[in-house]
């Protein structure tokens, strides 16, 4: 099987792309998955898309972790950990990077002993951010060896008929010019091996031992379990009042209160319940006198301690 994954930012077409090499491959008789895997949707965030491709019927999904080809098209990318484009490479994975660095800087910098290949970085014109998909799904198709250029071009026909002609020629010449820059490396991506059931790796999940406490069960049918629990140990931020410039507005404060963690007085004094105060600062933001302040959890705390030790000092 053909394992690819295609990284990219936002408006880069990399969805596109994942279709366009998706189609080319099913017109070459190829059973197919094609998908994108977005996180941040907004232009210029990471995202990346994936492409299997067999002669077997298809069995496995989700993202790929072990990739046949990655396909890179913005090299501010690499470095970037949160995009994981390096993630389950070995020594048989193609790298193409478009990129205006050569392959032997690129191989110097990430220490790859697999195959790299890169492009020329395509214009920064905003205009033209949205035909780099095209591109590099058009080298991608070379380097593959089993796209013809003939299944290339009724791919991207077929995959961008709803934009016009205009843009489907842009897209067709910038996609077959990769085609054919790439062809000295023609057929250099080889099928993966088959992924094993008995073979899976569990991911490196965080556990959260749960807390055997009554207070802390989410039962939904006991009442008032929300006043034991402590969720002002959550906070880092303290909101503090300062009663000399309070005004005794208490409707503001305590009504904006989330968790209502500001209770009054008989005198109209709001006084802020520590024990339920997860810090989110809306009161803050809401008093009218400026009267609250923001103070960091642990200069707070450091203040109790030696308040209370100056305490201890004059009863003794």
């Amino acid at each position: 099987m053909y394992r690819i994954r295609l990284h990219g930012r936002g408006g880069q077409g990399m969805k596109t792309a994942s279709r366009i090499l998706g189609s080319a491959l099913f017109l070459e008789g190829y059973e197919v998955q094609d998908a994108p895997r977005y996180g941040a949707e907004r232009r210029g965030a990471p995202i990346f898309a994936y492409v299997r491709a067999d002669k077997q019927p298809i069995n496995e999904r989700g993202i790929i972790a072990s990739p046949d080809l990655i396909i890179v098209a913005d090299d501010s990318l690499v470095p970037v950990a949160a995009a994981g484009v390096l993630a389950g490479v070995d020594a048989d994975c193609v790298l193409l990077i478009n990129s205006d660095d050569d392959k032997e800087t690129w191989r110097q910098r990430l220490n790859f002993k697999g195959k790299i290949y890169t492009l020329p970085v395509e214009t920064e014109d905003r205009a033209e951010l949205r035909f780099i998909g095209a591109t590099c799904s058009g080298a991608a198709a070379c380097l593959l060896g089993i796209i013809s250029r003939e299944s290339l071009t009724q791919a991207i026909q077929t995959e961008l008929s709803a934009l016009g002609m205009a843009v489907i020629n842009t897209n067709l010449t910038k996609a077959l010019a990769a085609f054919d820059h790439m062809q000295t490396a023609a057929g250099c991506v080889s099928e993966g091996k088959a992924i094993l059931a008995t073979d899976y790796q569990s991911p490196d999940w965080v556990q959260l031992p749960f807390e055997e406490a009554r207070t802390s069960a989410p039962a939904i049918h006991a009442a008032a379990t929300s006043v034991n629990v402590n969720t002002g140990v959550w906070r880092t931020l303290r909101p503090v009042i300062d009663y000399q410039l309070c005004n005794k507005c208490w409707w503001i404060c305590s009504t904006f209160c989330p968790d209502g963690a500001i209770d009054v007085d008989d005198n109209n004094t709001p006084q802020i319940d520590y024990q339920h105060c997860k810090g989110c600062m809306i009161c803050v933001a809401q008093c009218p006198p400026h009267a609250i302040s923001s103070v960091a959890e642990e200069l707070a705390q450091a203040n109790e301690k030696k308040a209370a030790k100056r305490k201890q000092g004059v009863r003794s």
